[in-house]
């Protein structure tokens, strides 16, 4: 009960923090997601062991060059495909039997690209369709909470069948399950209150983020067994690291901005 206590209060502060973000302004949100990113990759690179500075400089200059300098549809769509790109190759890992570590410089791409990407195009998310679409970030925000909250809870109470026990032993296809149908139900009622995107589409919207989100998650969990760790670090309490926290949100971005733009 304490642990859930702790696990509780931090989300809270975790959601109103993002809340809070989106609904001040948008560069408010851009910044936001600028120093989530350097902190995920500051994690990352304590897992993979990658020394030095090179992979927050070119984090920061790939994040503001897209953000504010050379965003247009075509460079935009050269870096997402890209990052597809480098992610399909992380599912094909992901799914490979062996507990191979990845080379320093396979570890530098991904971390340029799997996290430096991903956060780019979640920070693009709500300018996909208008100027700042603040209910569709939103909405993409609570498809993952309920998704992640209701797998927890669900996966605990009823769980039985393992996931995918070499990579995560505690996640479990009930859980899995619970959280995606809930996040359905999540989404049913998010399309009433956001014109961006109609029922269909946000149902649509709502698979690709859970189950995109849920091998993101998994992939962490991969990397975190490659290197023998726990979390991939201890600044959320209750959650471990913020790339704990944002595993999902991170791997499903790409792939949710693609469906997004593929709509409007």
């Amino acid at each position: 009960m304490r642990e859930l206590i702790r696990r509780l209060l931090t989300g809270v502060v975790y959601v109103c923090t993002l809340l809070a973000a989106v609904f001040l302004n948008s560069d408010a949100f851009d910044f936001l997601f600028m120093a989530f990113g350097l902190a995920c990759i500051y994690e990352y690179k304590r897992i993979t062991k990658l020394r030095g500075y090179y992979l927050f400089m070119a984090y920061l200059g790939l994040w503001w060059s897209f953000i504010y300098l050379i965003q247009t549809p075509l460079t935009t769509s050269i870096l997402l495909g890209i990052t597809l790109i480098v992610n399909t190759i992380l599912l094909i890992y992901l799914l490979s039997v062996k507990r191979k570590k990845l080379s320093k410089m396979e570890q530098f791409i991904c971390g340029v690209f799997y996290i430096g990407g991903g956060c780019i195009f979640l920070t693009l998310i709500p300018y996909a369709t208008q100027d700042f679409a603040k209910m569709l970030i939103t909405g993409v925000f609570v498809i993952v909470w309920v998704n992640d909250s209701f797998a927890y809870l669900i996966g605990k109470q009823f769980g039985k069948y393992k996931l995918y026990e070499a990579v995560s032993p505690k996640k479990t296809i009930e859980g899995a399950l619970g959280g995606l149908v809930s996040s359905l139900v999540a989404t049913y009622f998010i399309a009433k209150f956001d014109s961006n995107l109609d029922l269909k589409q946000w149902l649509i919207l709502a698979l690709v983020v859970v189950i995109f989100g849920n091998l993101g998650d998994l992939l962490e969990s991969k990397f975190k067994r490659v290197a023998g760790v726990k979390d991939s670090g201890a600044i959320l309490p209750g959650h471990g690291g913020m790339l704990d926290r944002l595993d999902s949100l991170i791997f499903a971005a790409p792939f949710a901005y693609l469906i997004i733009i593929l709509f409007t």
